[in-house]
């Protein structure tokens, strides 16, 4: 049995990694868009390294897109397997990935109108909300901690607190009559054990051999308590001192039902000053919704807040915003006020024109609160760049730029090594770093090293290692 890594080897998008067993099933993990670079990735994108009509089962940890992204493409190009995830993960897939067609669309118009200018053909989006619709019909959907024989595999998920839906997959392969089954938990994207909404990552099985993200593996978060702290510090600042705008770009699923959250505490308990917050995101509102509908996946505390409020998102000064007219309309605007909207990257969506609009004035403050790639335009803001090109225009940069890691929705360096403590070192054959810049990735492996696991790969892209 082998298994190959196609993708968030060494870097942090474009989940892809291919189990191929000794008796020729193909289990594909995830099937992620590599994101960041705009269509600077189309051709990693279109190179998916294996024909996908040869792809048996399909297994999908949750539904952000850098890790499901890519099941239209897959499905348009002849995949006909079964895709295996948990309900809320079919839910979400079911709104972000036709979201994901249109931006498809919608950024190769633009793509081409350059590609023309530079004498350049044309070329067609990866693929459409349509054909990400068409897709859904391969879903099979299980619920978490049970166990579904599929013959030469079984699969059990285990909540692992990243996203609403999100698993740790736990994997037992029967190949070749062996006694025993080889054993493989690919955790997917790793939770805080902080989650204001979520479950704590769960306890998941003994395994042979871990597939591990990374993303924070050289760096400790600050506390929930002082990230509270910090916003309300932002939104004073902001809105009141500067009486401007304070732009929280967000990814629409987690992240901001997270930031939505507290701002909800906040206005309850009288500390939030009385400024109106917009969601501009129709995902962002979508996503919410398929939250109300799944709060099985919440922690005892949001429980026991719904006991009195039934609605922790939502509260008097709290704005959805579906249309394109009301969106701009806030452009025009000049009352202070909270804009949270996606992507998180800062590199589509409706943040994009409000960070365009915004971002030369002194008023205003964009605020960070998730992982940026290194070639986004959130990157470049975060890190400080004076001038920025968005849509082709340069911008100086007057605003404010603010940022709190405390929000994120991955794990940091203790709490994945807290999430692999159960686990008996003398059972575990190997640890694979995946999902994570390679510093970062050198960084964890030298932690684990000092924990006691002594065999930890971090592999390139490509690698094809063979498991016992």
């Amino acid at each position: 049995m082998t298994i190959e890594f196609l993708g968030a080897a060494q870097e942090v998008t474009g989940s892809k990694h291919l189990i191929t067993t000794n008796n020729g099933t193909k289990i594909l993990l995830d099937c992620g868009l590599y994101q960041g670079k705009g269509l600077a990735t189309d051709a990693d994108n279109r190179d998916l390294g294996f024909n996908p009509a040869e792809i048996n089962y399909l297994i999908l940890s949750h539904a952000h897109i850098d890790h499901s992204g890519l099941i239209p493409y897959i499905v348009k190009l002849g995949f006909r397997g079964t895709i295996i995830t948990t309900p809320a993960t079919r839910d979400l897939c079911a709104i972000m990935l036709p979201d994901s067609g249109n931006i498809q669309e919608l950024d190769t118009i633009t793509f081409n109108k350059k590609r023309e200018k530079q004498g350049l053909p044309t070329v067609s989006p990866i693929y459409t909300a349509e054909d990400a619709r068409f897709a859904m019909q391969y879903f099979v959907s299980v619920p978490y901690d049970r166990e579904l024989n599929f013959g030469t595999f079984s699969i059990m998920f285990s909540d692992n607190g990243h996203i609403l839906g999100s698993a740790t997959c736990n994997i037992k392969v029967f190949d070749n009559g062996k006694a025993d089954p080889t054993r493989i938990a690919f955790t997917g994207d790793i939770g805080r054990y902080t989650g204001r909404i979520l479950k704590q990552p769960q306890i998941f099985p003994q395994a042979d051999y871990i597939i591990m993200e990374t993303t924070y593996g050289d760096r400790v978060h600050e506390s929930v308590e002082e990230s509270e702290e910090q916003l309300l510090d932002v939104v004073k600042y902001t809105c009141i001192r500067k009486k401007g705008k304070l732009i929280i770009p967000s990814f629409a699923v987690g992240r901001s039902q997270e930031i939505i959250s507290v701002l909800n505490d906040l206005w309850e308990s009288g500390q939030l000053p009385s400024i109106d917050v917009y969601v501009d995101s129709p995902l962002s509102v979508n996503a919410t919704n398929i939250f109300r509908l799944h709060t099985e996946c919440f922690n005892e505390r949001m429980q026991e807040f719904m006991r009195t409020d039934p609605d922790p998102f939502g509260f008097d000064k709290l704005h959805y915003i579906q249309t394109n007219k009301e969106s701009k309309s806030l452009n025009y605007s000049s009352a202070p006020c909270i804009i949270i909207s996606a992507s998180g990257m800062m590199e589509a969506g409706r943040v994009k024109h409000h960070i365009a609009n915004n971002i030369e004035k002194k008023s205003t403050t964009i605020l960070g609160v998730g992982y940026c790639a290194p070639t986004t335009l959130g990157h470049k803001i975060l890190r400080g760049d004076k001038n920025v090109s968005i849509f082709g225009t340069n911008h100086r940069v007057y605003a404010d730029i603010r940022r709190i890691e405390g929000y994120s929705a991955h794990a940091d360096k203790d709490e994945l090594l807290r999430f692999i403590a159960h686990t008996d070192k003398t059972l575990l054959k190997k640890i694979f770093l995946v999902h994570g810049e390679h510093d970062s990735q050198i960084a964890f492996s030298e932690t684990l090293n000092s924990a006691g696991y002594n065999d930890v790969v971090i592999p390139a892209k490509k690698d094809k290692i063979e498991l016992d």
